[in-house]
């Protein structure tokens, strides 16, 4: 499995898996990598495509991810990030788990399955409470922290199952915050798409994800 690593200037203890769109580990993710690495944090970038032998796809190559996303259910992702956490040797409890789009809902599965994990940031994740790789039935076992940010003109997250993952959440006593981004659609953060960009709404979804992981995987050195 290939893996992007943005190292930072200073080591400071603390790590983001950053777990790709439907499109691979390209440009916006290794920017996205390295945008964490320039605020202190080891990135790593899994490209969840590797059984496929496909690397990267075009962003207008939508219908020929969806297979592959398609084949990789909650074990294989699961066993991704396990794996890249062991092969670097780093503790859950000093990881952070960052995914956009399908990497949203692999960054809610892999939280389900990792003990100790020390925060999830879901950034509009589809297919977390309908779909054939819905997780939401497995929220109980969240033990890390979680922002979720969902654009509220999303169609791939409508509002019933945006209501349904906050009532989860909730009785399932996640720590956990859900925010709803007026005016923004899905990949909202994504400046490689312009069309799709909403930079008022990407700018405070940043600054939050940024607080909320100072807060919660705060730096050693």
């Amino acid at each position: 499995m290939r893996v992007y690593e943005a190292h930072p200037a200073v080591p400071t203890g603390r790590t983001v898996v950053v777990l790709q769109e439907a499109f691979g580990v390209n440009a916006h993710i290794q920017g996205i990598a390295r945008r964490f690495a320039a605020r202190g944090f080891l990135a790593l970038a899994p490209d969840l495509f590797h059984r496929s032998g496909i690397t990267e796809l075009a962003y207008d190559q939508h219908a020929l991810a969806m297979p592959l996303i398609a084949a990789i259910g909650p074990e294989l992702i699961t066993a991704d990030v396990h794996g890249v956490l062991a092969t670097k040797g780093i503790a859950p409890d000093r990881t952070a788990i960052v995914g956009f789009c399908f990497g949203g809902r692999a960054a809610f599965t892999a939280a389900t399955a990792t003990p100790g994990l020390a925060a999830a940031v879901v950034f509009y994740g589809p297919g977390i409470a309908a779909g054939p790789h819905a997780v939401l039935d497995r929220a109980a076992s969240i033990t890390a922290p979680m922002l979720l940010h969902v654009g509220a003109e999303d169609p791939t997250i409508p509002q019933p199952q945006v209501e349904e993952i906050d009532s989860v959440l909730t009785a399932a006593d996640v720590d956990f915050e859900q925010l709803v981004y007026a005016g923004a659609g899905h990949a909202f953060a994504c400046d490689a798409r312009p069309h799709m960009f909403h930079e008022a709404s990407a700018a405070i979804a940043w600054d939050r994800t940024y607080a909320f992981l100072d807060k919660n995987l705060p730096p050693t050195t």
